[in-house]
């Protein structure tokens, strides 16, 4: 397949920006990462960033991906979690509920049948050759009956809360995952928020999303993004974010 993808720092960021996002692909696979944020002096326990985090993450996936190792998408990523707690346990608080994290997206294409992941609030989106549309999302983190930080805290990486990549492996095994046919998908876009808020936020559809991206590509659909967050009279917690798209496309 076809794999054009775009990730770029919010643009309201000070100089120089740093982009908490990031984009991995290979052959036939893509990952996509979105760092969260930490609230202003929230105690992390760590003495590493997100962007770190992210960075790590993806140099561990990147070797079994590009290997096609044969295991299950979970395991890669709970392997991966643990080989990257690993490396800063001995400096950090990895026990620490506000230890920094990521939600991962991620899609493996196989002659057959193509594999999905998804770890928190970063959507996969497939189209059929015949135009119907499948988002596989992970929206436990809307569902929480309070978005408070406490809240929010004790509700991480736990039963009945959500669930996210940090210092737990298990987290991959809750991930939202399954496999599709290879002959009923002709285009893939993996999207962190920031993207997918043209659909979640601005109220354009699935559909047209994928219209634009695979018309547009994805310059098209972060520049149209940009648009709709400069007049936004409601931006929410914050009006801008980093955001990353990855599309698929083709046999």
């Amino acid at each position: 397949m076809e794999i054009r993808s775009l990730s770029e720092a919010a643009p309201d960021r000070r100089p120089p920006a740093v982009n908490e996002d990031l984009v991995l692909t290979g052959p036939d696979f893509a990952v996509v990462l979105d760092g969260a944020t930490a609230p202003k002096g929230v105690d992390s326990g760590c003495v590493h960033n997100v962007a770190w985090l992210v960075m790590q993450l993806a140099c561990q996936l990147a070797p079994p991906l590009l290997t096609r190792s044969p295991a299950p998408l979970p395991d890669l990523l709970a392997e991966a979690i643990a080989a990257v707690r690993a490396t800063h346990a001995d400096t950090c608080d990895v026990s620490n509920p506000d230890s920094p994290s990521t939600t991962v997206a991620m899609v493996r294409v196989h002659a057959h049948h193509v594999e999905h992941l998804v770890l928190a609030d970063s959507p996969v989106v497939l189209r059929s050759p015949t135009g119907h549309v499948t988002v596989h999302s992970d929206d436990r983190i809307d569902l929480l009956p309070e978005r408070t930080l406490e809240a929010v805290r004790r509700l991480r990486n736990q039963p009945g809360g959500f669930w996210v990549a940090s210092t737990e492996p298990k987290a991959a095994y809750e991930a939202v995952t399954g496999t599709t046919d290879r002959a009923d998908v002709e285009a893939i876009a993996l999207l962190t928020d920031g993207a997918s808020r043209f659909t979640e936020r601005y109220g354009h559809s699935w559909s047209e999303l994928l219209d634009v991206l695979t018309s547009r590509g994805p310059r098209r659909l972060i520049d149209r993004v940009r648009e709709h967050d400069a007049a936004s009279i409601t931006p929410g917690w914050k009006r801008y974010d980093d955001a990353s798209v990855v599309l698929l496309q083709g046999p």
